[in-house]
This record gives C-alpha cells, structure tokens and sequence, in this order.
C-alpha cells in the first residue's frame, strides 16, 4: 500500500500500474487522433485543400483553424479520464505515474520526431541538386508523412507535459500547506477554490498568459523572416551572378541572421513565463498564484494542441495539392496551391514555434512556482491578507 500524506489514504499497487497504463493509452489515442486530423490520407486534411475552391487562402485559413479547434476535443476528453482515474487510483503520485506511462513511449515519440526534418532536409537537398521530378515526388511524400509524425510527436509532448505539470502543481499546493504556519488550518482544497475572489482573478491571468506568449512568439518569426527576406533581396542587388549560378550567395550571413534573431526574440517570452509566477507570489500570495497555475495550465493545453494540427494540417494541405491527388486542384503553380502556400505560411509558426513551446510554458511556470513556495508563504507582502 501507499499513503498519501495530505488525505491519509492507501493506495494498492495495482492502482499504480493502472495509472501507468491509463496515461499509456491516453498517449496513444491523442496520437491517433493528431495523424487522423493531420493527414492527407484522411478526409479533414482534404477537406482543407478542396476549401480553396471556395474562396483561395480565405477559406483554406477559416476552415484550418476550425479543424485544430475540433481536434482538441478528443484529446483533452482522454486527458481528463487520465487525471481522474489516476486521482481515483494513486492521488498525486498517480498523475505522476500516468505521466510517465505517456512518456514511457519516449525513444518512439524521439524517433517520429527527428524523422520530420530529415525528410524536410532531404527534400531541400533533391531541390537544390536539380534532380528529377521522380525524386522530387518521393521527397514530398515522405515530407508529407514527416508532418504527420511530427503533429504526432507533439501530442504526445503536449499530452505529457500537461499531466507533469499538473503532478508539480500538486507538489506546489502541498508545499504551501505544509510550509504554512497554520497549516492546521489550511487545507490542500482551499487553495485550488475558484470561489476565492483571489484565486478566479488570477485564474483568468493565468488563461491568458499562453495567448500572450503565443502572439510574442508568433511576431518573433515573423520579424525574423523580414530580416532574412530584405538580406536576401539586399544580396541579389549587390552580388552579380546568383541567379546564373556564378556566384555564391553569402550563406554565413543568412544564418547569423535567423540565430541571433531566435536568441534575441525569445528573450521577453521567457522573461514573461519567469516572472509572472514570481510577481504574483511575492505581491498577491499563494492563493493568487494558485489560480495562475492552473489558468496557464488547462489554456496551454488546448492552444497548443490546436496550433500545432492547425499548421500540420495547412501544411499537408499544400503538399496533397502538389501531389496533384486530386486533378481538379490543378497541382503545383495553379492558384488553388499558392492559396495552400498562404496557409502554409501562416502555419509554420504555429506548429514549429507557438505549439510546441508551450509545453515549456506550463511546465516552467510550476517548477519556479514550486522552488519558491516557501519564499511565497514567509514573504509575501499578501501574507495574512487573502
């Protein structure tokens, strides 16, 4: 049996294994349903592509978004069964467990991502060899399947991620009552109750913290490839020869440029997520931050999952036009792909950059909340006020 030290309830062994077992399949039902939403074998992503018909990028764009909102649905309803029978089962140290049954998948989660950019790579590398349009065409098909994996890949990610912050949120929340002074009388609930006027404040904070950190990251990449689109264009005007292939482009520079961009435009998105949690907890008190934790946490699971299919799916749209499956999209160069390339565009943000870091959102924002809880409870200027 294991005790739980904040209810005093056993737990049995087999509950443990359960909640492995429970976080495993969740695993792989939301990566079941990330290829089946991400695809172009299935009808969702093909629904996608036939929208330019419609109205070109306006549509392609509209009908996206709608497709990663819808394939949340299924995965937050898998987590949610994951938490609560893992509660059920083991508590605290269940969700902990669930977490690491989704992660037990690790080397085959790590092996379908590198995939990804591999046969992105190999593709480029078949383009800018001038090989034929045979080799070109299987480069596209594994392209294809790469994004697929990769929007599987970050299900998983995104899955895990949510259950090991819930585990550190816990551990926070138990920290706090045990490190209090009247700890006698505060409960391990109190500080997870939204009718705390406190609390629900800091509960909305939370929920929009994600949003901010997505549109910081989001206008990072673009500046960033303005930058690299006027070097570009700077280049072609001052270097002769480029396009007949006697001269060589300055690659050194274009590189400098997206690497001191990357470093430069994440610093105010990290500061933002460190910060936050440190503020709230020193200025408004632990059940503020409470609030936060759990705001930031259950936002950044449902963006995260929607941007990264969003993009996965604006991507393969554009490559099953290119792939000329369907006749009447008019394959690569009619009008109906350079509106797949719009969406794209749009996408590879999402799914490349706002997606997946969010994960690091609401695992970083618990981890500090968790290293300072005792700072919070003894220093807090709220201290004894809410």
């Amino acid at each position: 049996l294991i005790k739980d030290s904040t209810s005093d309830i056993e737990y049995h062994w087999w509950g443990i294994y359960l909640c492995l077992f429970t976080g495993l399949w969740a695993g792989l039902g939301t990566g079941l349903v990330t290829d089946y939403y991400t695809s172009h074998s299935h009808r969702p992503v093909r629904e996608v592509a036939e929208s330019t018909k419609q109205g070109g990028a306006a549509t392609l764009v509209i009908y996206g978004l709608a497709l990663g909102y819808k394939s949340t649905v299924i995965p937050v309803i898998l987590l949610a069964i994951t938490v609560f029978t893992s509660f059920f089962l083991g508590g605290l140290y269940g969700v902990a467990m669930a977490a690491l049954g989704m992660l037990s998948s690790l080397s085959i989660g790590l092996t379908i991502d590198a995939y990804g950019p591999i046969t992105d790579n190999a593709g480029g590398i078949a383009e800018m060899a001038e090989m034929g349009k045979n080799i070109r065409d299987i480069t596209d098909a594994l392209d294809a399947a790469g994004n697929t994996t990769a929007a599987v890949g970050k299900g998983f990610a995104i899955g895990s991620a949510a259950l090991v912050s819930l585990a550190l949120y816990g551990a926070y929340v138990v920290r706090v009552v045990e490190s209090s002074p009247d700890s006698s009388k505060l409960l391990v609930r109190d500080l997870g109750n939204v009718l705390q006027p406190m609390t629900f404040a800091f509960l909305l904070q939370g929920a929009m913290i994600p949003y901010a950190f997505s549109a910081m990251t989001m206008k990072s990449v673009g500046l960033a490839a303005k930058e690299m689109v006027e070097e570009v264009k700077n280049q072609f005007a001052t270097i002769p020869g480029i396009m007949e292939g006697t001269a060589k482009p300055d690659y050194d520079r274009c590189v400098s440029i997206s690497t001191k961009a990357s470093l430069r435009e994440m610093i105010a998105p990290g500061v933002l997520v460190i910060l936050y949690p440190i503020i709230t907890g020193y200025l408004f008190g632990v059940f503020a931050l409470s609030g936060l934790l759990a705001g930031s946490l259950v936002s950044s699971v449902q963006l995260a999952l929607s941007a990264s299919n969003t993009g996965g799916a604006w991507d393969n749209a554009k490559k099953y036009i290119e792939a000329n499956y369907d006749k009447s999209l008019g394959g690569k160069g009619s009008e109906f792909h350079k509106a797949a390339v719009v969406g794209d565009t749009v996408g590879d943000p999402l799914k490349d950059t706002s997606g997946p870091s969010l994960n690091i959102v609401m695992k970083l924002m618990a981890i500090i909340s968790l290293v300072f809880a005792n700072s919070f409870v003894d220093y807090s200027v709220a201290k004894g006020r809410w």
